[in-house]
């Protein structure tokens, strides 16, 4: 009997072995690394997504309740003595109050249209505050801006109601472009087109009637102000 000890066999991977587990290794972290990267992009997008309906929703909350309670205001001294709104496809102009939450109160001449300044492209809202003395249309010089929403590409304005001078007999329609000088649209549809989101829901939205506020003589006949 031999009492010589024998060499046990050395343990551990082989080459070969080792180069198996780290090629697993890798495809285990590429495929959970591939996982995590579309976890983040869903969520990104999720809270971009959100975002973009949370502006969408303030931005026709605001619009809705100011234009609703649109003022008739009048330029005494042009001739006609014509309502203070103008509307166009791309572009509308008109009289309202400042949201309550603002300090400074008072009526305002607003004009809403899309800016486009370099790569951005903005619904914004100009306001100044309207010169009843004018004696020609009012142009917006160094205006007050508010950003509406951002990444707007075009908005399309549209005009319910009756031709200048036509009577209540008369079918009403919608059109591109206001013309009246004396009557606000009956209704009022706006449509916005974002550069990379699906269009915002119509929306639509009846102007508070009442042409002869502040007129002194109002000829219901003819629907238009003698004298103020």
């Amino acid at each position: 009997m031999s009492l010589v000890p024998t060499r046990k066999s050395a343990s551990g991977f082989t080459l070969l072995e080792l180069i198996v587990a780290l090629l697993l290794f890798a495809m285990i972290s590429g495929v959970m690394f591939g996982s995590l990267s579309l976890a983040g992009r869903s969520w990104d997008g999720g809270e971009a997504k959100a975002a973009q309906v949370a502006e969408m929703r303030q931005t026709e909350e605001y619009l809705r309740a100011q234009l609703t309670s649109e003022f008739p205001l009048r330029s005494r001294k042009v001739v006609e003595i014509p309502l203070m709104f103008a509307g166009d496809r791309d572009e509308m102009r008109y009289a309202a109050a400042l949201p309550s939450r603002v300090v400074e109160g008072g009526v305002y001449l607003f004009r809403l249209k899309v800016v486009k300044e370099g790569d951005k492209s903005r619904l914004v809202q100009e306001r100044m505050i309207p010169d009843l003395d004018a004696t020609t249309d009012q142009e917006f010089r160094d205006p007050d801006r508010s950003i509406l929403a951002e990444g707007i590409a075009e908005i399309h304005l549209s005009y319910y109601g009756r031709d200048a001078n036509a009577n209540d007999a008369d079918a009403p329609t919608w059109r591109d472009r206001w013309e009246d000088k004396h009557r606000l649209p009956m209704l009022i549809k706006l449509d916005v087109k974002p550069e990379k989101a699906p269009a915002w829901p119509t929306l639509v939205i009846e102007p508070r009637q009442a042409p002869e506020a502040g007129c002194r003589v109002y000829d219901t006949n003819r629907n238009r102000c003698l004298g103020v």
